[in-house]
């Protein structure tokens, strides 16, 4: 079985067993021609159940044969133009190098003595987005896991510094179409259930500044302690992104961290038309950024950053094993110190394999490929009659609902958007998202790959009618 441990004894192997998984990889990405085959759960989950993991193939060669059955086969492939639902990109191949670098190499970032010059280069990366992000001489951060343990550790700092005897006085405020982690990390933080107020939003989407300004000092006057404003630079659900400026001045006033979630409208540091869009995150206490979703980086690749340095000491623990108190006096580069995993990937090398190729110009040309492909999406359901768009686009999703002309009862219509969505996925032609605006259901096209074209939006566009047209057909059929 030491024939199978990676060494200078089985570098060949190594590199014959890669170079056919590479090869198998890259006969599928050319010969994809839909993003999806549509297998249902029901006629994989026995094909993989089958399988005895006690009794192993010992061939290579055979374990991709059967991984092209049970995964390959049927994976959900973002790479393809019809893949529009969810905040997934395809990545750019300087990435993938670096994960296949970084896999091999394994090294740990939670301390120095595992991983060396990974450490130094995790930390210019960080200080190269600050720097992009306008936090100061004095900012930091480190990588994360994703956008929900950044928010997490983003709030738990915030929560930190907000220096109360009480937690059941903390308050959170973010827009009531904010991320669900939020909500979630209030409660892993031992908050009550009452400790995060929604703010709503206005017809954009964007969190009112007016009634945000309101529940502050609401909160001020009931005696309890305004800990964190949650500004969000891109929505998952509208791409909205909040008045970043608007909320810095309220959060100074109140003396509350302002926390920024970008992890979709981080893209836009790289954009070389729209930067703008992020006026204001300058400010922020803290900002969460997720290089896997505009920065066409594989899973996973995050961070959160902070203005102050010094505030990440709420997530340190000394353990002598491991990084004892002594080597902080040493000046040992220790990342375990600002994080809250110990073992960690060295996920910061896709980044830099990206800039270093690539460079930011060709990140941001990217994602403002896909912003602007979103206006032209805009632009066709707005004028078609079949369809009702919710508000135009501030990055590059689109949230609309077939509407048919002979049918008014919104349930019917909720239904027949539902059916569409359904039967589309299943017929593995394209995928489209969906998602609740008030009480009605909507379909939602996340747009991050730059070959999509608009060709490809009037083609689903027209998919989903075709479908909600069959099942409004069917179901005027069962009821005649």
């Amino acid at each position: 079985m030491r024939s199978h441990l990676l060494n200078d004894t089985t570098a060949e192997q190594y590199r014959r067993s890669v170079t056919a998984g590479v090869e198998r990889v890259a006969g599928k990405l050319a010969t994809t021609e839909r993003p999806f085959t549509g297998v249902t759960v029901d006629a994989l989950a026995p094909a993989i159940d089958a399988i005895d993991l006690d009794q192993p193939l010992h061939d290579t060669a055979a374990v991709l044969d059967e991984l092209e059955d049970v995964y390959l086969r049927d994976a959900i492939y973002f790479h393809h133009p019809r893949y529009l639902a969810h905040l997934n990109c395809p990545v750019v191949i300087p990435a993938v190098l670096g994960e296949a670098v970084l896999s091999a190499v394994n090294s740990s970032l939670d301390t120095w003595d595992q991983s060396a010059g990974g450490t130094l280069i995790e930390r210019k990366l960080i200080d190269w987005t600050t720097e992009r992000i306008g936090l100061g001489p004095a900012a930091d951060g480190v990588f994360t896991s994703g956008g929900t343990q950044s928010n997490l550790q983003a709030l738990l700092l915030a929560r930190e510094e907000a220096k109360t005897d009480s937690l059941a006085k903390l308050r959170i405020f973010s827009s009531e179409v904010s991320h669900f982690s939020v909500k979630k990390s209030a409660k892993l933080l031992g908050l009550g259930q009452d400790s995060v107020v929604s703010i709503p939003v206005d017809h954009d989407k964007r969190m009112q500044t007016v009634a945000l300004a309101r529940e502050l000092e609401r909160c001020k006057q009931d005696g309890l302690v305004p800990m964190a404003v949650v500004a969000t630079a891109g929505t998952t659900d509208f791409g909205s992104i909040d008045p970043l400026p608007e909320i810095a001045e309220l959060c100074e006033q109140f003396g509350t961290w302002m926390h920024v979630d970008a992890a979709y409208g981080c893209g836009l540091l790289a954009s070389l038309k729209h930067r703008d869009r992020l006026n204001g995150i300058e400010r922020a206490d803290s900002v969460t950024v997720d290089y896997h979703k505009s920065f066409f980086q594989p899973v996973s690749s995050s961070a959160v950053l902070v203005r102050d340095a010094a505030t990440l000491r709420h997530a340190t623990y000394h353990a002598e094993y491991l990084n004892p108190r002594r080597m902080v006096e040493e000046r040992i580069p220790n990342q375990v110190d600002k994080s809250l995993q110990t073992t960690r990937r060295f996920d910061a090398l896709k980044l830099w394999m990206t800039l270093r190729t690539m460079g930011a110009d060709g990140i941001g040309q990217l994602f403002d490929e896909v912003c602007e492909l979103a206006q032209e999406g805009w632009q066709l359901l707005a004028a078609d009659p079949r369809f009702d768009v919710v508000v135009r686009p501030s990055l590059s999703t689109l949230v609309f609902r077939y509407i048919p002309a002979s049918v008014t009862d919104p349930a019917e219509i909720d239904r027949a958007n539902l059916y569409a969505r359904k039967a589309l996925f299943a017929s593995g032609d394209a995928i489209v998202a969906g998602t609740k605006v008030g009480a009605r259901h909507y379909l939602k096209i996340t747009l991050l790959n730059p070959e999509t074209r608009a060709s490809d939006i009037a083609a689903v566009l027209d998919l989903i009618a075709g479908h909600a047209e069959q099942y409004l057909g069917e179901s005027l059929d069962r009821a005649s």
